[in-house]
């Protein structure tokens, strides 16, 4: 039967307490903060980082199927699940598709990874999303930025089983955007509540937990995603689900992450899980999905390369002007300095490996790694004598740094690192997530994959380091 094989998930470091956007708008203040994604991320970049986290626990060159879901795709008409999949370093020879227009679309690619997979290979499932919402609106305090990724598969690896599923499609008007708009726009939410969300999610929830045959008892964890968070309270009183067993819906840490929400909500609570628990998740919108999952022995030996408790407890704050700016909801005068150009197709195809997936190279003759990946050693002048070594997923330490107060930035000072990895090489590049008056000679660091800048309607991707997290 298909199951999870691994899975990975992401949550950016910045946070806007919602006490901020109330006190500059005279709104209602809502309790605690939400993620923010920062000025040089968006809902690929994230993916990217989940999805790398996922695959570190299985096998990346059995991985045939690449389903990315999101509401807020950088590219309207481009394959963004092809830019997730090279900065994971997935096979040339994999299906890929992206799944939008809905918050639905992440559980709907975590079932469609899962019968992929029951074909034969591996399968990723990545699901990403940066909410936006109107200033005063209820999405831009209710939302959050996160990611998370599941590799699909079968056999002894499996940690989570899929028990049974379930989902039902109905048209309603409850949210929608058009294509050339950025916020969306909702419809009086009693309607949705009453008419829509409760009887959609409980009869998911009912026709899974029959075809699973099992009670709501004997769940160990319930995960219900939902637009409205009153309908999962209505759904426990009516199903008779036991409260205690309700996961945390990170509403006051994190903030709803549209199509990242459920599969979120279900990495934080897998590792708390023992084997041989049921786990029910549901998620309505457009209709309802649902899937009861059982816990393998397999579970004992897997541990997430980033907890999502650690990834809420590293944070940094970030003002309601600069979430506007990072945004471009305000206006702002860009940076005195040339627009950058935009990048040019064949250097990029040329240089993909190198680009999307930092991989360098290593001098088989006297086995010093160095980046950019050379055909000349630059210790022994070997020529032509390198092999591929990855950099992506090595930690190293800042030797020196420079902070720039000119550069073209959305979010001024940029900082300039140079690093010294793990295992040998040094490459100079721009640091994030960071505060530049506590960067420091020695400190930690790891890569990320992030946007650099946008030109043209071209986003440029590469990799920056941040401080380790």
């Amino acid at each position: 039967m298909a199951g999870i094989i691994s899975y990975g998930s992401y949550i950016p470091y910045r946070r806007l307490k919602r006490a901020a956007i109330a006190e500059v708008l005279g709104v209602p203040a809502g309790k605690g903060e939400r993620s923010v994604a920062s000025f040089d991320e968006d809902s690929v970049s994230m993916a990217a980082e989940a999805a790398r986290d996922a695959l570190r626990g299985a096998a990346v060159d059995k991985v045939r199927t690449l389903l990315f879901a999101t509401s807020t795709p950088p590219y309207a008409e481009k394959l963004n699940a092809a830019i997730v999949g090279a900065a994971a370093q997935l096979p040339a020879e994999s299906r890929a598709a992206d799944l939008t227009g809905s918050v639905r679309a992440g559980l709907s690619a975590l079932l469609q990874a899962a019968d992929a997979a029951s074909g034969g290979g591996l399968a990723l499932a990545a699901m990403s999303d940066c909410r936006l919402g109107a200033p005063e609106g209820r999405l831009e305090q209710a939302g959050g930025d996160g990611a998370a990724a599941f590799v699909m598969g079968t056999g002894d690896g499996v940690i989570a089983e899929i028990v049974a599923s379930a989902s039902f499609t109905r048209e309603f008007l409850d949210t929608w955007r058009m294509p050339e708009e950025r916020f969306g726009h909702s419809w009086e939410e009693r309607f949705a509540l009453t008419q829509a969300y409760v009887p959609l999610l409980g009869k998911a929830i009912q026709s899974v937990l029959e075809k699973a045959g099992t009670a709501p008892a004997a769940l160990a964890r319930v995960i219900l995603d939902s637009p409205n968070p009153r309908a999962a309270e209505e759904i426990v009183r009516g199903l008779k689900l036991d409260p205690a067993k309700l996961a945390d819906t990170l509403a006051l840490t994190v903030g709803q992450t549209g199509a990242a929400h459920a599969g979120l909500l279900l990495t934080a609570a897998l590792p708390s899980l023992k084997p041989g628990d049921l786990v029910l998740m549901a998620a309505v919108a457009d209709g309802a999905d649902a899937i009861v999952l059982r816990v393998t022995p397999a579970a004992a030996k897997f541990r997430p390369a980033h907890s999502v408790g650690r990834m809420i407890e590293s944070k940094g704050a970030v003002s309601y002007g600069n979430y506007l700016k990072w945004r471009q909801i305000l206006p702002t005068e860009p940076p005195r300095r040339p627009d950058p150009e935009r990048p040019a197709a064949p250097p990029m195809m040329r240089s993909e490996k190198w680009k999307f997936g930092l991989i360098g190279s290593r001098c088989t003759a006297c086995g010093t790694p160095q980046l950019p990946p050379q055909l000349v050693c630059v210790k022994c002048q070997t020529r032509g004598k390198m092999e591929p070594y990855a950099f992506a997923d090595r930690t190293g330490r800042i030797a020196t740094y420079a902070v720039d107060r000119l550069a073209y930035s959305l979010n001024p000072p940029t900082v300039n690192a140079v690093v010294d990895y793990e295992g040998g090489g040094r490459f100079l590049c721009e640091m994030t997530d960071c505060e530049p008056d506590r960067v420091a000679i020695g400190d930690e660091v790891e890569m990320t994959f992030r946007r650099l800048f946008t030109a043209d309607g071209v986003h440029n991707y590469f990799w920056k380091a941040r401080p380790k997290r």
